[in-house]
């Protein structure tokens, strides 16, 4: 099995439960979501005068959108380097592939592996991964949010600009049993108005507010 991987990179997570943790990002390429304020756009097309070599998308800036096909074993094998244990699979939209072999053998080398997807597409994972979904709710892609996705979420981490974007969140908790699930509000680009609207939602629901903190303090 091999992946589209857009940029391999390590940092701190910036975002949800696991704000804080030293992670490895591992950015898979292509995506049919088209969320309007995506700020990765570079990894939407598999652009086949983009496809490098697979050293040239290890810890290297992916904005041009270049991407290489690595197996499970060669992405550990540059991963090794690095000292982080967290490796956060990521897109684009990661769950457009099966990602079993992936996490297996993430998990087998001692990783602890996150997926970050948006909720449109089914989950193919180790069952011992944690899962956050970031809901995307009518989108350019006009792709549904599939209950399945929800159910198997760890986090539901919810992104926010407006009080009808609490109204689509409270409709996709509607379907599932959230006891458990950790909920989080994301202010949508650091907006004053989202930010007030999301801690007032957390104080209300008892949730978690979950603030991009890599944007304030300028790292990836």
């Amino acid at each position: 099995m091999k992946y589209p991987i857009n940029e391999v990179f390590e940092t701190i997570q910036g975002e949800g439960s696991h704000t804080g943790v030293p992670a490895i990002f591992v950015r898979l390429q292509g995506c049919d979501v088209g969320c309007s304020w995506c700020d990765t756009k570079q990894t939407w097309a598999l652009e086949p005068q983009n496809q490098v070599a697979m050293d040239e998308v290890i810890q290297v800036d992916g904005t041009i959108g270049r991407w290489s096909m690595l197996t499970p074993s060669e992405l550990i094998s540059r991963i090794a380097k690095f000292n982080a244990k967290l490796v956060v699979v990521t897109g684009g939209e990661p769950a457009m592939y099966d990602l079993m072999a992936l996490s297996l053998e993430l998990e087998r080398a001692g990783y602890q592996v996150q997926l970050e997807t948006s909720g449109t597409y089914p989950i193919s994972i180790s069952d011992n991964a944690f899962v956050t979904v970031s809901p995307k709710v009518n989108m350019q892609g006009k792709k549904t949010v599939l209950k399945s996705a929800l159910e198997r979420a760890n986090e539901i981490k919810h992104p926010v600009a407006t009080a009808a974007h609490i109204d689509d969140l409270n409709e996709l908790l509607a379907q599932i049993d959230s006891n458990g699930k950790a909920i989080c509000l994301q202010p949508i680009s650091q907006k004053p108005r989202a930010t007030e609207l999301a801690i007032a939602t957390c104080i209300a629901n008892n949730w978690r507010l979950s603030i991009q903190t890599h944007k304030y303090i300028n790292i990836d």
